[in-house]
This record gives C-alpha cells, sequence and structure tokens, in this order.
C-alpha cells in the first residue's frame, strides 16, 4: 500500500475485534517505527509501555473509568495497547545516554563531533528550560511525532489504531511507577482489527480541501 493511500484510509477505530490478534512481527514494526521517529536534536524523550495480554489490558484499563469509562472497550478488546511516555525533565543523564548512543553507533567520528552535538543538544534544552521556558511542552511535542508515525505506519500494515487522550493519566502514573523512571504518561494508542460492528470504518473520510490547507508561494 503506497503512503498517501494508507494515510486516506486510516481512520480512528471506535470497537475492536477481540478475537483478533495482530502477528507479533507486525506489531515489531511499529515497535521500531516509534523508535525511528524523529525528535528535535535527537532528544528522544520517550518510553513506550506495551500491553498484549488481557491481564496487562486491564492494568491499562485503569486509567480508562470515570468519566473516560467509554474507552475502556478500546483497551480491552484491542490486540495491543502502547502507552506513550514523555521524560519530565531532559536532564543530564537522558543526554549523556543519548550520546553515548550516538557515538556507539557511529554518528560521532571524533571527540570535536561529540562535543559539537553534545553542546548543540544541551543548548536547545536550556532554551526551552530558562528562555522559552517550556520544556515539557516541547518533550510532548516529540512524542506526538512518534505518535503520527506510529498511527500512518500501521494504516499501511492493514493495522488498526485509537489515539486517546481521554484517560486518567495519574492513574496510570501510579499504576506503571513512571514518576519514579523520570516519566510521566501522556497519550496511549490501540492496534489491532476493528469489530465489524465499527461505525466508523463505514463513514467517508473528511479533510479541508488543499486549497484551504496550503499556501503555495
Amino acid at each position: 500500500m503506497d503512503i498517501v493511500t494508507a494515510a486516506k484510509q486510516r481512520y480512528t477505530a471506535k470497537a475492536y475485534d477481540p478475537s483478533r490478534r495482530v502477528p507479533e512481527e507486525t506489531m515489531q514494526q511499529i515497535y521500531e517505527l516509534l523508535r525511528n521517529s524523529p525528535s528535535s536534536v535527537n532528544s528522544q524523550p520517550w518510553h513506550f509501555v506495551v500491553a498484549s495480554t488481557a491481564q496487562a489490558k486491564a492494568r491499562m484499563a485503569k486509567g480508562a473509568q470515570g468519566g473516560f469509562a467509554y474507552n475502556a472497550p478500546k483497551i480491552t478488546d484491542a490486540s495491543h495497547v502502547i502507552l506513550l511516555c514523555v521524560r519530565i525533565d531532559a536532564d543530564a543523564g537522558h543526554l549523556d545516554q543519548v550520546l553515548a548512543q550516538e557515538e556507539r553507533d557511529g554518528r560521532l567520528p571524533d571527540a570535536a563531533a561529540k562535543a559539537r552535538q553534545h553542546g548543540a543538544r544541551k543548548g536547545y534544552v536550556d532554551q526551552h528550560r530558562y528562555t522559552d521556558k517550556d520544556l515539557p511542552q516541547w518533550l510532548e511535542k516529540q512524542v506526538y511525532i512518534a505518535l503520527g508515525a506510529a498511527m500512518l505506519g500501521a494504516a499501511a500494515l492493514d493495522v488498526d489504531t485509537t489515539p486517546m487522550e481521554g484517560i486518567d493519566l495519574g492513574v496510570l502514573d501510579k499504576e506503571f511507577g513512571l514518576h519514579e523512571q523520570g516519566l510521566t504518561s501522556l497519550v496511549m494508542l490501540s492496534c489491532g482489527y476493528s469489530a465489524p460492528g465499527d461505525f466508523n470504518a463505514a463513514a467517508p473520510k473528511s479533510r479541508l480541501s488543499q486549497e484551504q490547507v496550503f499556501t503555495f508561494l
């Protein structure tokens, strides 16, 4: 499937067929899309918690209680559920970890290149921390880039998805001990195959026209 066809056919699943499982090899491709997503200055401020068993999905569904109960079936009936988390801070430890991985991967040919890369990345982090004062929001933006990549990639693999912000982040943070890891939950993504009665599958896609959303210079 070409990428434009995948984008046009993609929709947000509203109900899942609990009897159908996404093959592990397909999910591994989605995981790699998340891991290889772009981020500003290669900051990679994310962590992904995956639930694929009934027990694990039940833990995820703790974040869909009370006012968010309408989302619970999209968690428990899906094949796999991914909780996208963001780092609370791009601290020195994380920046050093990213730099060390870049060195192992051959991106830094010498000490001078390593110093330049570290200085540039720290400079952007410090700009958002001290000058723009929007570091948490900036880090969250990077995770949403990964979310978009995963959703489009899943569509190209014929896997249905549902992004969910209607979840109790505080409950999920406690359930998975995220604060102790320097993380907080941000958004959830269900993956699977929609149920035959999913009303949204048959609904026509609706987007503003190209003339309305583009300015060509």
